[in-house]
């Protein structure tokens, strides 16, 4: 992957990119919500991406967090358009016995969180990251191969050119290093609907 074209939006204080790897060790307080149910906000996570005006595509990468300790110690993929306007998929860890594996999709300022429990010795995730028009799924896989469904929403400002990659962040007392590789992009995996017609 050439990073040459990836900027950062709040560049992590230590992180390490090296050929297809990149590191991100986390700050403390540092999250990607917006208001729904907790009722605050926190727009504070380092995010390193890039910008496409591509219509149909797949994004994957790997993830890596061995270190992950602290409640909502977190790593994935991320699309981030603005502060109100984002997607995210990752694996939080919560204690010693089960993580999330989930995601949350913010539109106009509000978030949601979907999740499913799974063992907390999991810690590596692959993601790959689909976009149909203004339409995206995010998929999840152990091994890299095969992918499940995680999620397909809509987000209402992305329709044009997007911006998406990746992304770690501790929203408590906490720091870890999250390692991202084996970064793809691929032609869209994510087929158009054979069935029900539109409308």
């Amino acid at each position: 992957m050439d990073f040459s074209n990836w900027s950062w939006i709040r560049e992590p204080l230590l992180y390490e990119s090296r050929g297809d790897i990149v590191e991100i060790t986390t700050r403390p307080h540092t999250d990607l919500w917006q208001r729904t149910y907790y009722h605050f906000r926190n727009d504070n996570a380092p995010v390193f991406q890039m910008e496409t005006g591509e219509q149909f595509f797949s994004f994957i990468v790997k993830t890596e967090f061995n270190d992950s300790h602290q409640r909502f110690d977190q790593c994935g993929v991320v699309m981030y358009l603005d502060s109100e306007n984002w997607l995210k998929a990752s694996v939080e860890y919560e204690n010693d016995q089960f993580q999330h594996l989930g995601s949350v999709v913010t539109n106009n300022g509000y978030s949601d969180w979907a999740t499913t429990a799974i063992p907390a010795d999991v810690k590596v995730m692959w993601y790959r990251f689909s976009r149909r028009g203004d339409d995206f799924c995010i998929e999840c896989s152990r091994d890299g191969e095969r992918f499940s469904q995680m999620r397909v929403c809509h987000m209402w400002e992305g329709g044009g050119k997007i911006r998406f990659g990746i992304y770690a962040c501790s929203p408590e007392e906490s720091s870890f290093k999250a390692v991202f590789s084996h970064f793809r992009i691929t032609e869209c995996a994510w087929k158009a609907h054979d069935g029900q017609q539109p409308d």
